[in-house]
């Protein structure tokens, strides 16, 4: 299930909560102030920021932060803070105030399909992998392939940022959380038995970006694959 957080004070967007959560989505409503005190902060697939609480300054730093982790931003504006939507804003879309639930899942789909190629059926296809993240099912060339729980969701999020590359930590970040306290060797292991059980019938998804760390396209070079 993707996860939309709603980082709001208002009611009228709050309120859009369990309709987004009726809609397929897990839809957690959060305050602006969050962001900058707890420490975990929401890890989701997109934030939905009512910028009817955030200063432009302020804006600029949680845009840079959460984009850096892979998380899409869709904005709410007022009618009389469009101007702030200018064409170089850094965000996936934005929604103008008042609007209906309909018309922001609607939206949310739109980016997540643009971003990452998440279907209205919610699969993630890359090449012969697909991804069905509503029952959590893995199958490359139609064969399906049992992971642990860790290697599905580290999986997801490689695929959801397909083409990304993304260092060892940040993977720990995104996928064990801030509070974890395992190294970073501990993404090389279940890259291993990642690619194990995903690499068959001569595929290759998951590429080694040398002193960096990995990402996932549709089709490795075998000589880009593990080193």
């Amino acid at each position: 299930m993707r996860t939309v957080f709603l980082v709001t004070r208002h009611q009228d967007v709050a309120r859009m909560g369990p309709a987004l959560e009726r809609a397929g989505f897990s839809a957690p409503t959060i305050t602006p102030d969050r962001l900058a005190s707890d420490d975990l902060g929401p890890r989701g697939d997109v934030m939905v920021l009512d910028l009817r609480d955030i200063p432009p300054a302020a804006f600029g730093i949680i845009n840079s932060s959460y984009t850096e982790q892979g998380v899409m931003m869709i904005v709410l504006v007022a009618e009389e803070q469009v101007d702030r939507v200018t064409a170089d804003l850094a965000v996936d879309d934005f929604v103008v105030l008042p609007t209906t639930t309909v018309e922001l899942a609607r939206r949310i789909e739109r980016a997540l399909w643009r971003r990452h190629g998440i279907d209205s059926d919610n699969f993630v296809r890359c090449g012969a992998l697909t991804i069905d993240l509503s029952n959590y099912r893995v199958t490359v060339d139609d064969a399906h392939l049992v992971l642990t729980f860790k290697e599905y969701e580290l999986l997801r999020f490689l695929a959801t940022n397909a083409g990304r590359v993304f260092t060892r930590e940040q993977l720990l970040n995104r996928v064990w959380g801030y509070d974890y306290f395992g190294g970073a060797r501990t993404v090389d292991v279940h890259i291993r038995r990642i690619r194990s059980k995903i690499e068959i019938h001569s595929h290759a998804f998951i590429e080694t970006v040398r002193n960096v760390g990995y990402r996932l396209v549709a089709e490795a070079r075998k000589q880009d694959v593990e080193e």
